[in-house]
C-alpha cells in the first residue's frame, strides 16, 4: 500500500540499509524517546487506554518539551512564531532541507541561527 502510494504522489521511496539506523536518525531519535519514555514504562490495560496515554505524551512532546533543534522551544511554539516565514499549508517546511547542521553538544541558552526566534526570559 505504501509503495503504491509512493508511486501515486511520486515520491521517491528509499529503504535504510540493513544495520543503518543513522540513515533515519530523526525517526530513529524519536521511537527512543517514545520507547524509554512511555512504551518501556506503561502497562496498557486495554486499547483505550493506550491511545489516552499515547495522545497526552504527544501532546506534551509537541506544545510543552523544547526541542533543541529549533532553539529549546516546543514544536507548537516554534510553528506558531515562525508561520509566517516558514509555514505553507499547515506543514512547516524547512528552506534548507530537514536535516540539522552538525553541533558539538545541545545549547543551553538557545540558537545561534539567527533564524531561530530568542528565547524569552
Amino acid at each position: 500500500a505504501i509503495l503504491r502510494w509512493s508511486q501515486l504522489t511520486r515520491i521517491e521511496w528509499h529503504y535504510i540499509a540493513p544495520g543503518k539506523p543513522q540513515q533515519n536518525a530523526f525517526v530513529e531519535s524519536f521511537n527512543g524517546r517514545l520507547r524509554d519514555e512511555l512504551l518501556n514504562e506503561t502497562l496498557f490495560s486495554s486499547l483505550d487506554h493506550a491511545r489516552e496515554l499515547l495522545a497526552e505524551w504527544q501532546d506534551d512532546y509537541n506544545t510543552v518539551r523544547p526541542h533543541s533543534g529549533i532553539g529549546n522551544l516546543p514544536p507548537s511554539t516554534y510553528a506558531r512564531l515562525t508561520a509566517s516565514d516558514m509555514q505553507r499549508d499547515g506543514t512547516l517546511r524547512c528552506v534548507e532541507g530537514s536535516a540539522p547542521r552538525p553541533v558539538a553538544s545541545p545549547s543551553h541558552t538557545g540558537s545561534n541561527d539567527q533564524r531561530i526566534p530568542p528565547i524569552a526570559g
